[in-house]
């Protein structure tokens, strides 16, 4: 028999897809909890059936209700209640934040029981670089709004990670290719499953691939860093100075050359003074 747990909320992660991944601590701490939330209950009772976990399950997700989270940490004074997602580590593109948050601010225990992660997994798969990374979560719906949130980290010289669905990856990576340009990229389904899959190519290439065969399931994109700009040589740099002299001072044409060139003002501004001589 398992030994009962000292109360406090216990988040743990849970198999992406394999359910042999469940880590023993992870299978003990279900076993052992008091009460166990879950997003979905039909998705968790096959994992609690697997470990032997005979705690009830509530439902917690985004659309749980502050009472609910209150009523939740009312009880962990006495309960162990485990936190857990439908696959995966729980906050991460979960709910669950709030819930941690007001555990801590109540004064209750609230401890880890770490594992699988999809945009970990996604990362050892993809064979882009892992010294930096970005997570981004899921792109929004509405394209006027994905695009705005792809320019917004367009510039960030890190790898990304995105979570996306099925049925939305081609319009996802059409976007991406779009805002990003030519960038190195993978595409990963299935982790841990039989058919799992590492799709890599240029955005651009991945974009074509799935336009029009969507995939099942939950999809991992990567996409790579950007390219380092080169330098602007001097012919080109005096070239876009020659067209700005002819339209604005030595100081307006050095400041809007440097931002459109990407070069230092200073040097800019020095070869403005000689051009305007």
């Amino acid at each position: 028999m398992d030994d009962a747990l000292p109360p406090g909320l216990y988040v743990v992660a849970t198999p992406i897809g394999n359910l042999s991944d469940i880590s023993p601590r992870a299978a003990d701490t279900l076993r052992g909890a008091d009460r166990i939330l879950a997003e979905d209950k039909r998705v968790s009772a096959k994992l609690l059936a697997h470990v032997g976990a005979k705690a009830s399950m509530s439902t917690y997700h985004d659309h749980s209700s502050e009472a609910e989270r209150e009523s939740i940490v009312a009880r962990l004074g006495e309960q162990a209640i485990v936190l857990i997602s439908d696959a995966g580590t729980p906050l991460i593109s979960d709910p669950g934040y709030k819930l941690v948050r007001d555990a801590r601010a109540a004064g209750h225990n609230v401890h880890t029981v770490p594992g699988p992660c999809a945009a970990i997994a996604a990362l050892t798969l993809a064979g882009l670089p892992t010294d930096r990374f970005l997570f981004l979560g899921f792109l929004p719906a509405k394209a006027k709004a994905r695009s705005d949130a792809i320019a917004e980290v367009a510039g960030v010289r890190a790898t990304l990670v995105l979570y996306e669905s099925g049925p939305r990856l081609g319009d996802a990576l059409d976007a991406l290719a779009t805002g990003f340009g030519e960038r190195d990229a993978a595409v990963v389904r299935e982790i841990s499953k039989l058919h799992e899959e590492c799709v890599t190519g240029s955005l651009s290439e991945l974009a074509r691939r799935y336009a029009e065969a969507p995939p099942k399931g939950e999809i991992v994109i990567v996409i790579g860093k950007p390219q380092a700009a080169q330098a602007a040589s001097d012919s080109e740099l005096d070239a876009a100075l020659d067209d700005a002299l002819t339209r604005l001072s030595a100081s307006r044409a050095a400041a809007e050359v440097a931002e459109q060139l990407n070069v230092p003002r200073k040097r800019v501004y020095a070869r403005a003074l000689e051009r305007s001589k």
